[in-house]
Parts: structure tokens; C-alpha cells; sequence
């Protein structure tokens, strides 16, 4: 299955990725766009768009692949250090197995992080979002809280269904 159409089927089943992509794809044009007079001398509007737009969807794929590859060692890292600390911290002689301490734990935290990714993202834009939504509203403080509270869990859940889908 070639990679566009795990982008169009996974973007079918999921909102959360969605948005992200879109996001990412306008921020890149943006970007992009001042590069495409270095490219062409004299070129048009139109040439200078399509340039940027090319170079917007190569950069769009690009951090989409490289995002899970940097979460996935940051989380060995985290995972190695974690393993290690915690072996110095109960064993006297973990030097011996370090190196092997480090690899295990750093190999449980890149998939602990890959897993847990998905989850953070949804529970952290339930919360910025239900807090956006919070603020406009005015409400005395117990009754914000309850909304903050209750549009919270909405997202969660109906991002955890999209979630499961997926």
C-alpha cells in the first residue's frame, strides 16, 4: 500500500490527524513561499505558488515520518536513563549490565512513548480546547468548572472513538 493512501485512509478515519496536516501544510507553504524566487529567475505568481506548494507537501511528509521516528528516541532515551537510575538505585553491581539495562529500558520507553503519543495528544487538545471554550464563556467558578470538566471528557471520548476506529 503506497504511503498516500495510508495518508487518505488513516485521515478518513481520523480527525485529530487531520487538522495537524492541514495545519502543517499551510504553515510549510507559508514558509516555502519566500524560497520560490531563489529557485526561477523572473518567475510567476503562479510558478512561485506551485513551488512552494511542492515544497510544502515534501516538507508536510517529511515531519510526518520524522515526528514518530523522534518520539520513538526520545522515549529510548528517557526509557534507557529511567532503566539505568533505577538499577543504580537498587542493585550495587548494575555497572556490569548497563549497557544491557540501558537497551531494555530504553526499548520499553520507545514503545511506552509511541503507544502513550496518540493518548497525550488527545487528553492535552481535549484540555486546550475545553479551556478556549471555557474562557469565552462567562460563568461563575463552579459552573466553568463543570464546563471545563464536561467538554474535557467530551473530546477525550469522541477522539478516543475516532481513536479506535483508526
Amino acid at each position: 500500500m503506497n504511503f498516500f493512501k495510508v495518508i487518505a485512509a488513516q485521515s478518513a478515519y481520523s480527525t485529530h490527524f487531520t487538522v495537524p496536516v492541514v495545519g502543517a501544510l499551510i504553515g510549510i507553504v507559508i514558509l516555502f513561499f519566500e524560497l520560490a524566487p531563489h529557485l526561477v529567475t523572473e518567475p510567476s505568481p503562479l510558478l512561485e505558488l506551485a513551488v512552494a506548494l511542492v515544497l510544502g507537501v515534501l516538507g508536510a511528509l517529511l515531519a510526518f515520518l520524522l515526528q514518530k521516528i523522534a518520539v520513538a528516541v526520545v522515549g529510548f532515551l528517557a526509557g534507557g536513563k529511567l532503566a539505568s537510575a533505577i538499577a543504580a538505585a537498587f542493585f550495587v553491581h548494575y555497572s556490569q549490565y548497563s549497557t544491557i539495562i540501558f537497551v531494555v529500558g530504553g526499548l520499553i520507553g520507545a514503545m511506552l512513548l509511541l503507544f502513550l503519543f496518540d493518548w497525550a495528544l488527545i487528553v492535552v487538545s481535549s484540555f486546550i480546547g475545553a479551556h478556549m471554550i471555557q474562557n469565552a464563556i462567562v460563568l461563575p467558578p463552579s459552573g466553568s468548572t463543570i464546563v471545563f470538566l464536561g467538554l474535557a471528557i467530551v473530546g477525550i471520548v469522541v477522539q478516543a472513538a475516532s481513536l479506535r476506529r483508526g
